[in-house]
């Protein structure tokens, strides 16, 4: 797995507030590998269009998945443009004024074109890795995919040859008469919360959750 910095392009490279811009592959492939969906841009006869979809990443590559119907599978598998970004929302920034009211946030965009994965191999680890993107251990436990699923189903990669990483964290940035207000001010923390695990209403009975459910939602 290379962790090379991307070298920022005019395109990928942060212009507003660029101190929050960052570049190094650790910090991209841990937002991605924390992402479960990413919005996907394109145009379509100069119409654009941003679609939500769950994303995996291996190695140099983050790919996504769909129908051989889709419109937008089709398009993106004929390489034109994209643009890919995904963010995590960390928390609330309440400031002393109005206008310094924020959010700490981590995401990242990833430009480029598309490309349809012809080779079965990567085919199948990108499939395998949608699965164990939203439960680790899932894949083993489960029916793999029939082979009339397989001829339904393109997959289409992007590299992250030209990617950034765009980060806010810490206070408030109040201006300096404001701190004197007596106003309260600070972050409230947001994060993703994991209920007990609700069962299909069509599951026979005596079917317990699998390992792989249960060791997730604890260590979550």
């Amino acid at each position: 797995m290379s962790t090379a910095a991307p070298t920022p392009t005019s395109r990928s490279r942060v212009r507003r507030v660029p101190k929050r811009g960052v570049y190094d592959r650790a910090t991209i492939d841990a937002i991605l590998d924390e992402s479960l969906v990413a919005h996907v841009g394109f145009a379509v006869d100069g119409q654009p269009y941003v679609i939500p979809m769950l994303i995996a990443r291996l190695g140099d590559r983050v790919y996504v998945h769909g129908s051989t119907a889709s419109r937008m599978v089709r398009k993106l598998a004929a390489g034109v443009p994209a643009c890919l970004t995904t963010t995590l929302i960390d928390g609330l920034v309440l400031a002393r004024s109005a206008y310094h009211h924020s959010m700490n946030y981590r995401s990242v965009v990833v430009l480029g074109d598309a490309t349809l994965v012809e080779g079965e191999e990567e085919r199948s680890a990108a499939l395998e890795a949608f699965t164990e993107k939203l439960l680790p251990g899932r894949w083993d436990e489960v029916r793999p995919p029939s082979p009339q699923e397989l001829k339904g189903t393109r997959v289409l990669a992007m590299d992250l040859t030209e990617a950034s990483a765009k980060i806010r964290e810490g206070d408030p940035a109040d201006d300096e008469e404001d701190y004197a207000l007596d106003v309260w001010a600070g972050v409230v923390p947001l994060e993703l919360r994991v209920g007990a695990p609700e069962p299909d209403a069509r599951l026979r009975a005596g079917i317990e959750p699998s390992p792989a459910v249960t060791g997730w939602a604890a260590r979550r």
